[in-house]
């Protein structure tokens, strides 16, 4: 009786906790990890863990753009487009702190240009 208890507490409790890994080779290499996920039916089956990419970067600063997936180039053309970029001028490529910079820069060069022609005009006078 004792062993047939035993029997069955292994066949209920002792779960089996292998996983064929998917694919040909058989290394836990960077390009091939995987996750080991239960299934609703109780089996344990092997999942792929896709690479993170570095995402992508400012076209001036070179700083990671917030707000934007880091996901693979093809993976991009499967997304929303809100999900792409961002809703400002330049959104999926510049940062907003250089895009501030940017018309910082053309608002004071605009003034430079007209405070130059006011001179030249007051000269011009005299």
């Amino acid at each position: 009786c004792l062993s047939f208890r035993s029997f069955l507490y292994n066949i209920f409790k002792m779960t089996d906790n292998r996983v064929t890994r998917p694919g040909r080779h058989s290394y836990n290499t960077r390009s091939s990890r995987i996750r080991a996920i239960r299934t609703p039916g109780g089996k344990l089956v092997a999942q792929t863990i896709t690479k993170t990419t570095k995402g992508p970067k400012c076209s001036d600063c070179k700083c990671s753009l917030p707000g934007i997936k880091h996901l693979k180039k093809t993976a991009y053309t499967n997304l929303k487009k809100r999900e792409r970029t961002v809703s400002r001028a330049y959104g999926g490529s510049a940062c907003a702190g250089c895009v501030r910079q940017r018309i910082v820069r053309a608002f004071l060069l605009e003034e430079q240009k007209a405070v130059k022609k006011l001179l030249a005009e007051r000269a011009s006078k005299k």
